[in-house]
C-alpha cells in the first residue's frame, strides 16, 4: 500500500464515461462522506478519528459547505454508470450537521439523479441526537441507519462516553426507541474491543434479543500506539514484532497497539462463540457481516465486504473540505488523492495510484498468508491491521491472524455444510 503513494494520481481510461465504442465498462466506486470531519458529540476512548482535525489541520467546528456538498453529490453521481449509487454519511458524528443539511442532501441528489438510477443513503450514527424529527426524516427518505453500540449497558459504557466522562447507553437507547417508533431500519455496528471481546454471548444476545437487530457488523478494534500521527505501512520496520509475542498483544508496556485494542486470541474466541450461537439459533434470520460473507465465499462467490476481499481500493473517503483519501482508515496526508475542487472524483477514484493501492492488498501478502488454507476466506484481512511479522520474520502479517486462523479452523467445516445445504435448496427450487 505504501508504494502506491509514490505513483501519480493519473486517471485510467476507465475513469471516463463510456463512449459507446469498443468494449464497455461500468464505473463503480464507493465514498464514505465525513461532512463533520472528526467532530463528534461524544468522546469514545478508542476512536481512531478524533485526532484528524489536528493531523489534517482542519478548521474546528466547520462542517461541509453547501458548495462542497453539491459538488460532491454531482461528481459522485456523474462518475458512476451503475443503476444504484449509495451515499454513506459518517463521521465524526454526521447528525451534528443538522436536519437542514440532510434536506439539502436529498434535494441535490434529486437534482443530479440520472434517469433509471436509484439513489440510496445510509447514515452511521451514535444515536445520541436521534429523536422523532430525525426518525421521521430518515423514514420518509428511506435512509438505512447504522447504529454504533457495543453491547449491554456495562460493556457499551466502558469506552463510549460523553466528553465529561459520563455514560451514553440510555441516550442511545432513546434514539433506538425513536427509530423503532417510526419503523426506520437500522443495523448494529459493534466495535469489538479488549473488554467486550471477552463477553461474546452477552454482546450477541443483547443485540439480537434486546435490541432486536437483524443485521450486525462486528468490527475489531485494532489501533497502533502511533495511530494519531503515523500512516499505515509507514511504521518503522525495526519496531515490528513477531505475531504471538508479548508486544503483539495489548496490555504490555511496550505493545505496538493501544490498551483498548482487541487481543488476537480473544478475537478468535469471540468469533467462534458468536458464530456457534448464530448457526444454532439465528441462521437465516439474523445477518452477521463476517459470517454471511464467509458463507458466500465458501460458495465461490465474491466477498461482500472489503476486509475479506482479494483487492480493495473501491471505498474512498471524503473530508468536509472536499479532500479525497484512498480509504476511511487511510485518512492521512500520505494517502490523499486530491480535492474535488481541483480534480474530478471519478478521475481520482479510478486512477493509477488508487488502483495500485487496491492491488497492494493482495500483492503485499507474506508467504505465510499465501500458504494458509484459509487464504481465500481472509486475504490478509484489512491492510491497516498488518502490524506484525510472520513466524518466519516477514513483515505484513495481520495483527489478528492468530484469532482469524483459529476461527476458520473451527468454522470451515460448518461453512462447507451450510454451503452444501444452500446448493441443495437452490437445486431443488430449480427442479
Amino acid at each position: 500500500m505504501k508504494q502506491s503513494t509514490t505513483l501519480p494520481v493519473r486517471a485510467l481510461p476507465e475513469a471516463e464515461a463510456y463512449s459507446g465504442k469498443g468494449t464497455g465498462w461500468k464505473r463503480r466506486f464507493h465514498v464514505m462522506a465525513k461532512p463533520t470531519g472528526s467532530r463528534c458529540n461524544i468522546d469514545c476512548s478508542y476512536c481512531f478519528y478524533l485526532h484528524k482535525s489536528q493531523l489534517l489541520k482542519q478548521e474546528r467546528n466547520r462542517g461541509m459547505s453547501d458548495e462542497t456538498l453539491e459538488r460532491f453529490i454531482r461528481q459522485y453521481i456523474e462518475g458512476q454508470d451503475g443503476e444504484q449509487v449509495v451515499f454513506s454519511w459518517q463521521g465524526g458524528e454526521p447528525t451534528l450537521m443538522g436536519l437542514d443539511f440532510f434536506h439539502k442532501v436529498v434535494r441535490y441528489q434529486n437534482k443530479y439523479q440520472k434517469p433509471g438510477q436509484r439513489i440510496e443513503n445510509d447514515l452511521q450514527t451514535n444515536g445520541i441526537l436521534i429523536n422523532d424529527r430525525w426518525a421521521a426524516f430518515l423514514k420518509q427518505h428511506r435512509f438505512l441507519v447504522g447504529l454504533s453500540i457495543d453491547g449491554p449497558r456495562e460493556l457499551h459504557d466502558r469506552y463510549r462516553l460523553t466528553r465529561s466522562g459520563g455514560p451514553t447507553f440510555d441516550r442511545v437507547m432513546a434514539g433506538v426507541d425513536a427509530l423503532k417508533k417510526h419503523q426506520v431500519p437500522f443495523n448494529a455496528l459493534v466495535t469489538v474491543n479488549r473488554t467486550n471481546a471477552r463477553f461474546p454471548l452477552e454482546v450477541y444476545r443483547f443485540l439480537t434479543q434486546e435490541l432486536g437487530a437483524t443485521y450486525i457488523q462486528f468490527n475489531p478494534c485494532v489501533e497502533p500506539v502511533t495511530f494519531d500521527h503515523t500512516a499505515p505501512q509507514f511504521w518503522r520496520d525495526d519496531s515490528i514484532p513477531v505475531t504471538g509475542s508479548r508486544r503483539a498483544r495489548p496490555g504490555d508496556l511496550d505493545s505496538i497497539v493501544t490498551d483498548w485494542s482487541v487481543d488476537p486470541e480473544d478475537w478468535g474466541k469471540f468469533l467462534i462463540a458468536t458464530f456457534e450461537e448464530w448457526v444454532n439459533h439465528d441462521l437465516g434470520r439474523v445477518q452477521v457481516n463476517l459470517f454471511e460473507t464467509a458463507v458466500a465465499q465458501t460458495l465461490g462467490m465474491p466477498s461482500q465486504i472489503c476486509t475479506s476481499a482479494e483487492f480493495c481500493g473501491k471505498g474512498l473517503a471524503i473530508e468536509q473540505n472536499g479532500d479525497i483519501f484512498s480509504c476511511d482508515h487511510y485518512v492521512y496526508p500520505e494517502y490523499q488523492l486530491g480535492n474535488i475542487h481541483d480534480n474530478s472524483l471519478a478521475r481520482m477514484a479510478i486512477s493509477e495510484r488508487q488502483q495500485a493501492f487496491g492491488f497492494g492488498k493482495r500483492d503485499t501478502l507474506p508467504q505465510y498468508c499465501r500458504q494458509c488454507p484459509h487464504l481465500k476466506l481472509c486475504w490478509g484481512e484489512c491492510p491497516k491491521n498488518r502490524l506484525v511479522r510472520s513466524p518466519q520474520g516477514e513483515t505484513g502479517l495481520n495483527y489478528l491472524c492468530p484469532g482469524i486462523r483459529a476461527f476458520f479452523d473451527y468454522a470451515s467445516p460448518i461453512l462447507a455444510g451450510i454451503a452444501t445445504l444452500l446448493k441443495r435448496q437452490t437445486t431443488g427450487e430449480m427442479q
